[in-house]
């Protein structure tokens, strides 16, 4: 399993571990005493309960201020009990009771350190619980991302294409048969739209850089050349890939060429802002003529604030070195001046204004980026008010002529803090350390509550098997030296425990935020692997659909070409089917790039496998349709779209089975939640679309499967259903039952 599908659960580990150190702090006070301890067992057990529990009904925070006043006002248990009944209410529509649960504790106690504490302990089970919240959406919305960025993809593709290849084929679609003096610029503009289609295929292809890294191997090794490679980038690259894979070709078809090559390494490795290639060959050349090669993939490169060096060494190896980053600036569309389809630069021109949309996807735009964006920036907050609450409670047990030194020192502790949350700085833990035991020196035994500051980090930093021992050395340095001060047995057994549960509170925010920016992380990373693997495929349904149709297209107008002569009259035929072939163009065009009202099956069934696959979902795909009537198609598209948005979002399916017939379309998957959930509005304009068709929508849960099927009888349309608006998320029914949508109220 992935690391990305244990992160609700670790999640809810760390919470367990927070919660389970407060409860340690009552359960060490209350010693020997069986009955106060039983208490703060049980406090424990019902808060994690509360927060572990999606319902959280009202009856356990009942239960909680039932604990914490029997604790507390019968036998006389710390105040800071109320904490735990405070936290929960902060998570509720009464949350401002909590200000009167923290005033009763400041009245029951007199004591500003045990108010601040009661209020500190609601604020970090507060800060918890919204973190689980957070990174459970983030989870469940884990390729939302993904399928918006595919979907932004697939709006750039069509516009790019019915910009250049569409615009040929409305040419040729308009081409008169009785005027056969129209074939030769019908010839030429044909010959440019299967040009630039070529060249578009192969600029999508060329986002991932594996399959001209396994075309370089294979074209060297027919020459003759002892190649090596070594592969150290991840894909998929996006734009990248496509500068890096223009210099690759180049260099290795320049190598080629002249036959006199006899070895060649080729490898590739990363850094955090960069992707690098070199390749290392010993064909003669010299310098210049090497440079003139390359030239038009280092202008690219370089355009792309990338590098490109080459290196002749004496031995006469020549090195050829790329540098680019991993988000290179888009690149103008070439030949976007020219009024010719495919511009002025012909198909090489086209591909590459392909690969500059690319380069333009703004992931900022899409609203998912921005709430994860809230969710980490919430995170670091909740973290950071938590370490203010701490410093709070060092602050009243320093002596008062010191305040301005100590909030000085405390305030660099949190920064310390707070930059540690993105990343590990080994320097950190120095300073933290430093922090921790020199001010001793100077504020007393006061300064020594900061020791719990200095155990999260080490938690945060380290392996555990490293950090649990140092951890354990930073309380025993605090017992030790509040040994060596004087201080009172039941305070020196205080500060030692506070600081291990300092320590966790701090991992577990800390950990909590990490969490949070990995999952968003994740998702961008598969944002980028949907969209390259989408333009993978639209660059097989290029050469496989459209690339097939124009080229029948140009083969129909050069035999009517040679027929206007002496068969006029079979000229005219042949015109006539290239207009008809050019209208089936225009169609295949809409399917390769989902433009269009109309929306193909097949398309959407590839595309949701590579989706699925994205996620590490096993994908079983059967398409035993017949040829569907253009609504059809469309409708059950719709379906299928809806369907596996829910897998994605609303499961923790591992498989899933999509099968069409002639009657209609199942998706099934084996991710039952446990939760129970109403259907939700997309049931509704789902079967609105089928209800379009006369079909329905059966819901099934069995044996933890659950299966959408849609069944619809194509001979009867009843409407029209690609006339719906916008299909919302469905929300699935998990009650065990087959749920069928009444289609008869559209």
């Amino acid at each position: 399993m992935d690391r990305i599908d244990l992160v609700p659960r670790l999640a809810r580990l760390v919470v367990v571990a927070v919660l389970g150190g407060f409860a340690s702090v009552y359960v060490l006070a209350e010693l020997p005493s069986p009955v106060p301890v039983l208490l703060a067992v049980a406090a424990f057990l019902v808060q994690v309960a509360y927060v572990l529990t999606d319902a959280r009904p009202w009856w356990l925070i009942a239960v909680q201020a039932g604990l914490g006043c029997l604790g507390v006002l019968g036998f006389g248990m710390s105040v800071g009990m109320l904490g735990f009944v405070a936290g929960s209410l902060l998570l509720t529509a009464a949350w401002p009771a909590t200000a009167l649960v923290v005033a009763a504790a400041g009245a029951i106690s007199l004591s500003p350190d045990a108010t601040i504490t009661t209020l500190l302990i609601a604020l970090v089970i507060y800060g918890l619980v919204r973190m689980i919240e957070l990174v459970d959406d983030l989870f469940a919305a884990r390729l939302e991302l993904a399928m918006a960025a595919v979907a932004e993809e697939r709006l750039q593709i069509a516009a790019e294409l019915n910009a250049g290849v569409g615009r040929s084929l409305a040419i040729v679609g308009g081409l008169d048969p009785e005027r056969p003096e129209m074939l030769g610029e019908i010839l030429a503009v044909t010959r440019q739209a299967l040009a630039d289609a070529r060249a578009a295929a192969v600029d999508y292809r060329s986002l991932s850089l594996a399959p001209d890294t396994a075309s370089a191997r294979a074209l060297l090794l027919a020459a003759g050349v002892e190649i090596e490679v070594r592969v150290g980038h991840t894909e998929p690259l996006g734009p990248t890939g496509a500068l890096l894979a223009a210099a690759l070709r180049d260099a290795v078809s320049d190598a080629v060429r002249h036959g006199t090559a006899r070895h060649c390494l080729i490898e590739t490795s990363e850094s955090e802002d960069s992707v690098r290639l070199r390749i290392i060959h010993d064909a003669p050349r010299t310098a210049v003529q090497a440079a003139d090669a390359l030239s038009e993939a280092q202008a690219r490169i370089v355009s792309a604030h990338g590098t490109l060096t080459l290196d002749l060494a004496p031995d006469g190896r020549l090195t050829i070195d790329a540098r680019v980053p991993k988000t290179p600036p888009a690149r103008p569309a070439a030949g976007s001046a020219t009024g010719t389809p495919g511009g002025a630069s012909g198909g090489a021109g086209a591909g590459w204004r392909l690969s500059g949309v690319f380069g333009r996807l703004d992931v900022g735009r899409l609203s998912t980026v921005g709430n994860a964006d809230s969710a980490y920036r919430l995170s670091v907050w909740l973290l950071a008010a938590v370490l203010v609450g701490f410093c709070a409670k060092a602050l009243l047990r320093v002596p008062a002529g010191t305040l301005v030194p100590v909030t000085a020192c405390l305030g660099m502790v949190v920064f310390l803090h707070l930059i540690s949350v993105r990343g590990r700085h080994p320097w950190n833990l120095l300073v933290m350390a430093a922090l921790t035991y020199l001010p001793i020196l100077a504020f007393g035994s006061g300064w020594l509550v900061v020791a719990g500051f200095l155990a999260g980090p080490l938690l945060l930093a380290l392996p555990p098997v490293a950090a649990w021992p140092m951890v354990a050395g930073v309380m025993g340095s605090v017992a030790g030296i509040g040994v060596t001060m004087d201080l009172d047995p039941g305070v020196v057994v205080n500060l030692t425990v506070s600081t291990l549960v300092t320590g966790l509170v701090v991992y577990g925010l800390g950990t909590l935020a990490r969490l949070v920016k990995e999952l968003q992380t994740a998702r961008e990373r598969l944002a980028s692997a949907a969209v390259v693997q989408e333009r993978l495929r639209t660059a097989r349904d290029l050469h496989d659909l459209l690339g097939h149709s124009l080229a029948a297209i140009l083969l129909k107008c050069e035999l009517a070409r040679r027929l206007a002569d002496r068969d006029p009259d079979r000229a005219r035929a042949e015109l006539a089917d290239v207009v008809e072939m050019a209208g089936r163009a225009v169609a295949d065009m809409r399917g390769v790039s989902g433009d269009g009202r109309e929306m193909s099956l097949e398309v959407e069934a590839e595309s949701a496998r590579s989706v699925l696959a994205a996620a590490g979902i096993e994908v079983e795909l059967d398409l035993s349709h017949d040829r569907l009537p253009p609504q059809a198609a469309t409708v059950l598209s719709a379906v299928l779209r809806e369907a596996v948005t829910n897998v994605l979002r609303h499961s923790s399916a591992r498989r899933c089975v999509i099968r069409t017939t002639s009657e209609g379309l199942s998706v099934a998957n084996d991710g039952v939640s446990a939760a129970r959930k109403k259907p939700g509005s997309g049931i509704g304009n789902l079967t609105t679309r089928l209800a379009a068709l006369d079909g329905g929508l059966t819901i099934r849960t069995d044996g933890g499967w659950f299966e959408l099927r849609a069944v619809l009888d194509p001979a009867r349309l009843g409407g029209d259903a690609d006339r719906v608006g916008a299909v919302a998320g469905v929300e699935l029914g998990h009650d065990g039952r087959e749920v069928v949508a009444d289609c008869s109220r559209g």
